[in-house]
C-alpha cells in the first residue's frame, strides 16, 4: 500500500503519479493512458483554443467513463503577466534571426504570427466553469483572488507550482490544496513567480532532492515532487523526502501517445545526463530542453530575447522549415535531466510499471 494517501484521497486517484501538463505533446490520448492506469491525467491549455479544450476534455471523459463517471482530469493554466510592447527589442530579435532565415530560404521581412499564450483571465475562468475539471493547476503563480474563488466554487482541487520554499509558502497561504515542488532538474518552463528576474533565479533554483524536504517542512498542504523523476527509484526517493506524490513529464514524452515531433523523439533517444540546458531563446522565459543549435548559438540564456511569450514568434518559421527538413535545430525540445531513463511504453503501461516498481521497492524497505 502507498504510505501516504493524502493525494490519492484528495484527487480520487489510485496511484500517486501525476502527468505533467506539457503544451504540445500532452493531449487527451496521453492523459487517458495515465488516468486509465490510476494516475492523474493532465491537459495543458496554453496552446489550445476553448473549442479544442472542450473537444479534448470530451474525448477524455468518453474514454475514461465507468458507471457514468469519468476519471479526474487536471486542466493547467499560466498566470504570467503579459509583457509591455517593446518594438525595438522585437525588431532586434528578428534581426538576430535573419541569417538563419536566409540559410533556410525564408524571407526575414515576412510577417510572423505573434506568440500568444494568454494568462488565466475571465474567459479562461468561464472555460473552467463550463468544463468543470476535477483539478485545476497553475504555473507562474496564481490568478487574482476573485478568479481563484470562482475556480474553487466549481469544486476543483487547486494545485500550484513552486520553485523555492518562499513560493511554496505563498501558494500555501493563497489557497492551493497541494503544492508541486519543481526542482531544477525538471523539463519545460520554470514555475518561478516571486523572483523579479526569472533568468537570474535560474542560478539559485534548488534541485528536487534539496527542495522537496524543505517545502514539506514549510507548508501545511501535501507536496508533489517534480523534476528528475523517471522510475520507481525516483518515486520512492521523493516519498522518503516527504512528498505525497510525484509529477512526471519527460518520462511520458517517450510514449507513443505523446505528440512529439520526429526530431524531438530522436533527440530523446540520444539523451544524456548533461544533454539539457535552461534556455529562454524559444519563449523568452527559462525552460529546460535538449541542447540543439538554437540553444548553442543564441543562448542558452540571453538578454536579447523578448519577454515571454514573444520570443517564439520569430523562431516559429525556422522551427517549421527545419522540421520539414528533418531537423530539430530550431525546435524547443523540452526535457528534464533524467531523460536518459525514459522508456518507450504506452502511457497506461508505463504508469502501471512505475507504480509497481515503486510499491515493490517500498515493500522491500518496509
Amino acid at each position: 500500500m502507498w504510505p501516504d494517501r493524502r493525494i490519492l484521497d484528495l484527487l480520487h486517484i489510485d496511484a500517486p503519479i501525476l502527468l505533467a501538463p506539457m503544451a504540445g505533446p500532452g493531449l487527451a490520448e496521453l492523459a487517458i493512458g495515465v488516468a486509465e492506469a490510476g494516475g492523474l491525467g493532465a491537459l495543458p491549455t496554453a496552446l489550445l483554443s476553448a473549442d479544442q479544450v472542450h473537444t479534448e476534455v470530451a474525448t477524455f471523459r468518453s474514454r475514461t467513463s465507468r458507471a457514468g463517471r469519468s476519471r479526474p482530469i487536471n486542466l493547467n493554466f499560466f498566470c504570467h503577466t503579459p509583457p509591455a510592447p517593446d518594438p525595438a527589442r522585437d525588431a532586434a530579435w528578428r534581426d538576430r534571426m535573419a541569417p538563419y532565415y536566409h540559410e533556410l530560404g525564408l524571407d526575414p521581412a515576412a510577417p510572423i504570427k505573434a506568440s500568444a499564450r494568454a494568462p488565466f483571465d475571465d474567459a479562461l475562468c468561464r472555460l473552467v466553469e463550463d468544463v468543470r475539471p476535477e483539478v485545476v493547476s497553475f504555473h507562474f503563480g496564481l490568478p487574482e483572488p476573485a478568479l481563484l474563488d470562482r475556480v474553487r466554487t466549481t469544486g476543483a482541487v487547486i494545485l500550484g507550482s513552486a520553485t523555492t520554499v518562499a513560493e511554496a509558502r505563498w501558494l500555501d497561504a493563497h489557497g492551493c490544496d497541494a503544492i508541486i515542488a519543481q526542482g531544477a532538474e525538471a523539463g519545460g518552463h520554470r514555475g518561478v513567480f516571486l523572483a523579479g528576474d526569472p533568468i537570474a533565479a535560474c542560478a539559485t533554483q534548488p534541485g528536487t532532492m534539496a527542495l522537496v524536504p524543505q517545502v514539506v517542512d514549510a507548508v501545511s498542504k501535501p507536496v508533489i515532487a517534480a523534476g528528475g523523476i523517471a522510475d520507481g527509484r525516483g518515486i520512492v526517493a521523493a516519498m522518503a523526502l516527504g512528498a505525497a506524490a510525484v509529477q512526471l513529464g519527460t518520462a511520458y514524452l517517450f510514449c507513443p501517445e505523446a505528440k512529439v515531433s520526429a526530431p524531438h523523439r530522436a533527440a530523446l533517444g540520444r539523451a544524456t545526463d548533461d544533454g539539457t540546458a535552461l534556455t529562454n531563446v524559444f519563449t523568452g522565459r527559462p525552460a529546460r530542453g535538449l541542447v540543439n543549435r538554437a540553444i548553442r548559438e543564441l543562448g542558452p540564456l540571453t538578454a536579447e530575447a523578448p519577454a515571454f511569450p514573444l520570443a517564439g514568434g520569430a523562431l516559429a518559421p525556422l522551427k517549421a522549415q527545419a522540421e520539414a527538413l528533418g531537423s530539430g535545430d530550431f525546435s524547443p525540445m523540452w526535457a528534464g535531466q533524467a531523460a536518459a531513463l525514459g522508456r518507450a511504453l504506452p502511457a497506461a503501461e508505463l504508469t502501471r510499471a512505475l507504480a509497481e516498481d515503486a510499491l515493490a521497492r517500498l515493500a522491500r524497505r518496509g
